[in-house]
């Protein structure tokens, strides 16, 4: 079932959709700014056409963070439902709409934040809670943290994030993200300092914090962020020899 629309700013309106999982939190964030929807999530019914009617029956356009299905699955058929309005990819420093798009790669090569002023459509760049893993084919770590050092250097107000809680202190949240992907990389190389060597000893040294119960579930994200923290230690010449790789 669709949730209801929600204002969360002036001329903002979130709807989520009904496709929770542990890692889309509790579904994806759609937004409706201006005329225009940002993420249109998966292709259900319901949703879409909550958020054709959270946008008073008529649609400018729609514009996508990233290629992920939760994210962009929904929109041929939202752009349809909506008379053949455009469904737009916009690349760093483009503007389409009201929006100005800045490249925040990492979980995804072609993601972006989309920008209206003070608030931030993040995708999946920054989420409301926890945080998102990093491809290795996704752009990469050294990428992900350029893109949140962008982020962090905007005068924002809001961020609207792809799952999750909207960010009232948009600092303070990229700020922390910056951190933890840093103190991720510190466990990680204690561990290769250590002699780890192989994936799962160097999943249970660097990942320690995460819950056992929770592994089953994350396990493949762990694995996609490792190699990312590995892909850049290596392009950086902090690699030891002899690592396996996931």
């Amino acid at each position: 079932m669709a949730g209801a629309p929600e204002q969360i700013a002036e001329g903002v309106v979130r709807i989520v959709a009904p496709n929770p999982s542990a890692y889309t939190l509790e579904g994806t964030n759609t937004y409706v700014a201006r005329g225009w929807v940002v993420d249109p999530g998966p292709r259900d019914a319901g949703h879409l056409d909550a958020v054709l009617r959270a946008a008073g029956g008529r649609i400018e356009g729609i514009a996508i963070t990233h290629g992920h299905p939760d994210h962009d699955e929904g929109a041929p058929a939202l752009a349809e439902l909506a008379g053949g309005v455009p469904v737009v990819r916009p690349r760093d420093g483009e503007e389409v709409g009201p929006f100005r798009a800045l490249a925040t790669p990492g979980h995804a090569q072609d993601h972006v934040a989309l920008v209206l002023g003070r608030v931030c459509f993040s995708g999946d760049a920054v989420l409301g809670a926890g945080s998102v893993f990093i491809s290795a084919d996704g752009g990469g770590l050294a990428a992900y943290l350029e893109g949140l050092e962008r982020l962090r250097s905007l005068d924002l107000d809001l961020i609207c994030p792809g799952h999750g809680p909207v960010v009232r202190d948009p600092h303070a949240k990229v700020s922390q993200y910056i951190e933890h992907r840093l103190d991720r990389e510190r466990r990680l190389v204690a561990a290769l300092d250590g002699g780890a060597r192989t994936v799962d000893e160097l999943l249970d040294r660097a990942w320690d914090d995460v819950p056992a119960e929770a592994r089953p579930f994350l396990g493949a994200a762990m694995r996609a962020t490792l190699a990312a923290h590995l892909d850049k230690l290596e392009a950086e010449g902090r690699l030891p020899a002899g690592v396996e790789r996931p």
